[in-house]
């Protein structure tokens, strides 16, 4: 079966690059470093021994950021090669790692296409120790290769929801070998971990989600505290990480519950979707304005609706906010991480759709952090009353506050679990 996804995968290379070199007319960074997807480098990343860690894209590179500081530290004689497979996730990795770029202690790169001769280059040219996949990672001609060359592979921070469970069983030929070559999985859930082992995977244990255990920037702190100034003294509404279809949704409910005296702040998950946003608002006749193109004056107040067209800035809108709403979640998309905009006190509303992070939406609830709504229409209506209570809204964020403390502490369980591989 394996043989096979193989040579699918190299007869489908000259649809990949025509999506490639298409996907690079709206977004530049899928233009650039092409050669590496090829498995090919140019750094030399020298004799020192290498830790591998793979983060797909924004999200999985976030919830990176914690293990690969640990990582550093208790391994300082390692370095970090750090890949990713898209520009959002390697421009979000650099912004992360600044230091560590410069310094030369963590390199980035984007990981090749899954074909074996691609990547035994990678392998050949960096000589990693172990490799660390993140959160859904499972790539079968990647994991044979390192298991080939008795490179022990990871899939840590973990996670399965039972619509991805039901896709892998029927790719089960393909998917059983992967899952039970890897070495060991730390997963976020005891459902996610159960699922895993259903897919064969020999060693699961659980460790908890390691976005917990991220901690907000000074900078994005302070770019909030900016923000909150630009707002005036409206109340605002943060609507993060929207996704294709919520934000006609959002924008006509907006229109309609007329609420005085309400900012909204849209930030699309994907960059290439801000110019449509911005279509939408014309089309509705909001007055707007584009983060970009704002100057440190206050917003005017005609303005009804900031559209966030910045990335690497999703904590200094939750921070300027008085409440968030996680997008992906009004349609059947999965929703997105609740937990940056808890970990600053912000209360949180989510949409009926979020299978994806099934467990971390439940226990938000259940602890009074978050709120569920059913549609857009009430995700107004319960905006407004909660805007309106500074009282409520204080404790929702108190509450919110210690749901993201409560569930620290994932990392240090993942890398204790690390250290016996790496020995």
């Amino acid at each position: 079966m394996r043989n096979l996804y193989t040579l699918l995968w190299i007869l489908a290379l000259p649809l990949v690059l025509a999506r490639l070199y298409s996907r690079a007319r709206k977004e530049p960074g899928y233009g650039q470093h092409i050669a590496e997807r090829f498995g090919r480098y140019t750094e030399s990343i020298s004799v020192a021994p290498v830790i591998w860690v793979h983060a797909v894209s924004v999200g999985e590179t976030r919830a990176a950021e914690p293990l690969v500081r640990q990582l550093m530290q208790e391994w300082p004689q390692h370095r970090i090669l750090l890949t990713h497979m898209t520009p959002t996730g390697r421009a979000t990795g650099t912004m992360l790692f600044q230091q560590e770029l410069a310094s030369g202690r963590l390199v980035q790169n984007y990981l090749p296409y899954d074909i074996p001769f691609l990547i035994e280059r990678l392998l050949h040219h960096f000589k990693p120790s172990i490799c660390i996949l993140m959160e859904t990672e499972v790539w079968p001609n990647l994991i044979y290769a390192c298991h080939r060359q008795s490179i022990p592979v990871a899939l840590v921070n973990a996670r399965l929801s039972p619509k991805s469970l039901k896709k892998a069983n029927r790719l089960s030929a393909l998917i059983r070998p992967a899952s039970a070559a890897i070495n060991c999985v730390a997963a976020q859930t005891a459902s996610d971990a159960d699922r895993i082992k259903q897919l064969g995977a020999p060693h699961v244990v659980v460790t908890g989600n390691s976005k917990f255990d991220v901690t907000v920037p000074d900078q994005n702190i302070a770019a909030g505290a900016l923000l909150r100034r630009q707002w005036g003294n409206r109340k605002v509404l943060v609507c993060a990480s929207t996704r294709e279809g919520e934000e006609e949704l959002i924008l006509d409910a907006f229109l309609k519950a007329a609420a005085d005296n309400l900012l909204l702040v849209i930030v699309p998950r994907h960059p290439q979707r801000f110019d449509l946003v911005e279509q939408l608002l014309h089309q509705r006749q909001i007055p707007m304005l584009r983060k970009s193109g704002l100057n440190h004056d206050l917003v005017p107040e005609e303005i009804q609706v900031v559209l966030g067209d910045t990335m690497g800035e999703l904590a200094s809108y939750f921070v300027s906010c008085d409440l968030a709403f996680i997008g992906g979640s009004l349609l059947p998309l999965g929703g997105q991480n609740l937990i940056e905009a808890c970990a600053v006190a912000r209360p949180v509303l989510i949409g009926p759709h979020t299978f994806n992070f099934d467990a971390i939406s439940a226990d938000a609830i259940e602890g009074g952090a978050a709120i569920r709504v059913r549609d857009a229409s009430e995700l107004m209506a319960r905006a407004k009353e909660l805007l309106r209570d500074d009282a409520r809204r204080t404790a929702m964020g108190q509450k919110a506050l210690a749901f993201a403390h409560l569930h620290r502490g994932a990392t240090a369980r993942t890398v204790a679990l690390l250290k016996n591989l790496m020995q």
